[in-house]
């Protein structure tokens, strides 16, 4: 048995509508548990194959709002995720985290807004409040500034984070900030399950690496992801491959 703060996640498919659009997603058929071994782990796969739906799941059944946050958050602007949640068994570990929290990047601009509501109604004044984000309201600061002074002011050593698409925000330089703070918080405890399709972040050191392509969810190889193969392919063969797709 591990130590990490999720260790297993299991699908209790009798939860689940007979017509629901998720018994056609091939990846998530899987019946037996399964084991998150390290402490990042990358969801991978083309778009469609149920990996963020998978994170969003496990989210919600941790207790995180579907938009993100952390577990203070609760709050809806729109309920849009899945039923898949309440179908999803979690084996914890004995320890729990000492912060946890719930990152994605299409509903950011929700949580940054409920952020400062959150500030108003316990009355702390703004500079006090965000001195560890960066020293201003999410709100003022650009997309990408405002994920990673919220990964460096918030996410602490022995934390659980569940992370979608995080390069979204990020350029490849911010990229690599993450990667570093991800690596040193891991090193400390921290627990990290991303779904992602960055070739820069999946390069971490040590990571577990699940692809959901082909149909079933496996564990893979850095240099076996669709991510780094492609990224591979483009800059070594950059002016023949532009060269055949815009002649087609």
């Amino acid at each position: 048995m591990n130590d990490r703060f999720i260790q297993k996640i299991k699908i209790d498919w009798t939860k689940i509508e007979p017509h629901s659009y998720l018994r056609e997603i091939p990846a998530l058929q899987f019946e037996d548990e399964l084991e998150l071994e390290r402490n990042i782990t990358f969801f991978v796969g083309e778009n469609g194959t149920g990996k963020s739906t998978l994170l969003e799941a496990i989210a919600v059944a941790y207790g995180f709002s579907a938009e993100g946050g952390s577990k203070n958050y609760a709050f809806s602007t729109y309920d849009s995720h899945s039923e898949l949640h309440g179908a999803i068994r979690l084996s914890r570990g004995f320890q729990k985290p000492t912060w946890s929290y719930f990152l994605r990047a299409e509903s950011f601009y929700n949580v940054a807004s409920k952020t400062e509501e959150y500030r108003k109604d316990a009355l702390l004044p703004e500079q006090i409040y965000y001195d560890r984000f960066g020293g201003k309201s999410f709100h003022h600061q650009s997309h990408g500034e405002s994920f990673l002074a919220l990964a460096q002011g918030s996410f602490k050593a022995g934390g659980l984070y569940l992370l979608d698409e995080p390069e979204a925000a990020l350029s490849p330089q911010r990229q690599l900030t993450l990667l570093l703070e991800m690596y040193r918080l891991a090193k400390q405890g921290a627990q990290f399950i991303i779904a992602s399709h960055s070739p820069i972040l999946l390069g971490i050191p040590g990571a577990q690496i699940l692809s959901f392509d082909e149909g079933v969810i496996h564990e893979c190889g850095y240099e076996e992801t669709e991510s780094y193969q492609v990224t591979e392919m483009f800059m070594n063969n950059r002016e023949y491959l532009l060269k055949r797709l815009l002649e087609e």
